[in-house]
């Protein structure tokens, strides 16, 4: 995410914060902002998840699996 965005995401925190109250764009402009940001920090993780290997004791190695199972709604 670029720095800019994540400046008026930091911006809105401390004018809430602060006690100020945001205008309905603002609001809006603020919740776009944070589903962006959520949505790159998860694939950021599963980009992790995919690349990560488990040692079993014995020596084996296996990949993370994905636990979602289709339709589950976790």
């Amino acid at each position: 995410m670029e720095k800019a965005k994540l400046d008026k995401i930091n911006e809105y925190a401390r004018r809430v914060k602060a006690g100020e109250t945001l205008t309905e764009e603002e609001l809006i402009e603020r919740a776009a902002l944070r589903t962006e940001y959520l949505a790159e920090i998860r694939a950021s993780m599963t980009g992790m998840l995919d690349n990560t290997v488990i040692v079993n004791p014995d020596g084996t190695t296996e990949r993370v699996k994905d636990r979602k199972k289709p339709g589950d709604g976790k």
